[in-house]
């Protein structure tokens, strides 16, 4: 259908970014993939109606560009873009390899910044958009063992912000989801195997988290919106 929405979302992999680009299908848009690897994407690709895989790495000024023009001329231009793609680690400031703090800086914030540079324009000369950002309680807090990640999750949420506050008044709505909490993927039930179901968030929940601020009226936009289990200390 060549009417059908465009969306990005970048950071596809077996957790969130999954669940998004099912929700986002399943609700008639035509879902450009993004990840720097090609397997669970492809297969993605091959699931589901109207979704396309591209590779990319986010961090890349570049590679971005080529993406969202190979996207622009293919399909038409984005009316969603989704930030998942996530750079982390571990450790101490005394502890990390600085250039890990550097590379998860490329991702979660210049990869925002590319990436929304790219679509904006389309967004406003039409008048209407959105940028979606999936984040975490890093980027309200510095955590003595997340030194080399929390810094960019904090930065990535000044930007969205930012950007908010520029493209709201032109019909552009940008939101930050602040996840607090273990995303259920089987990488982290294998490594908190003693936890309990609800100390985890669910993919599919976060993603319906998503499109309800696409559908937000415009009368009515949030801008951080806060995402925690039912047991969730806090």
């Amino acid at each position: 259908m060549p009417d059908k929405p465009i969306a990005i979302v970048t950071g596809v992999g077996p957790g969130t970014g999954s669940a998004i680009v099912r929700r986002f299908a399943a609700e008639g848009f035509r879902v450009i993939a993004l990840a720097r690897s090609p397997d669970r994407i492809r297969a993605l690709e091959q699931e589901l109606p109207d979704t396309h895989a591209m590779i990319c790495d986010v961090s890349s000024e570049s590679q971005v560009a080529d993406a969202v023009t190979d996207v622009r001329n293919r399909y038409g231009s984005p009316k969603l873009l989704i930030h998942n793609a996530v750079g982390g680690g571990w450790g101490t400031f005394l502890e990390i390899e600085p250039q890990m703090l550097e590379r998860n800086f490329r991702v979660n914030v210049m990869g925002l910044l590319y990436l929304s540079r790219e679509v904006a324009p389309d967004m406003i000369k039409a008048g209407t958009g959105t940028i979606l950002v999936t984040g975490n309680t890093s980027a309200v807090r510095g955590k003595a063992n997340f030194a080399g990640f929390a810094p960019t999750k904090a930065a990535q949420r000044i930007l969205s912000e930012s950007i908010a506050r520029d493209l709201g008044p032109r019909g552009i709505h940008v939101a930050y989801v602040l996840i607090d909490a273990v995303i259920d993927v089987p990488r982290m039930r294998e490594r908190l195997r003693e936890a309990p179901d609800e100390f985890f968030i669910k993919p599919s929940a976060i993603a319906d988290e998503l499109w309800h601020l696409y559908n937000q009226d415009r009368s009515a936009w949030s801008f951080l919106a806060e995402l925690r289990p039912f047991a969730e200390k806090w």
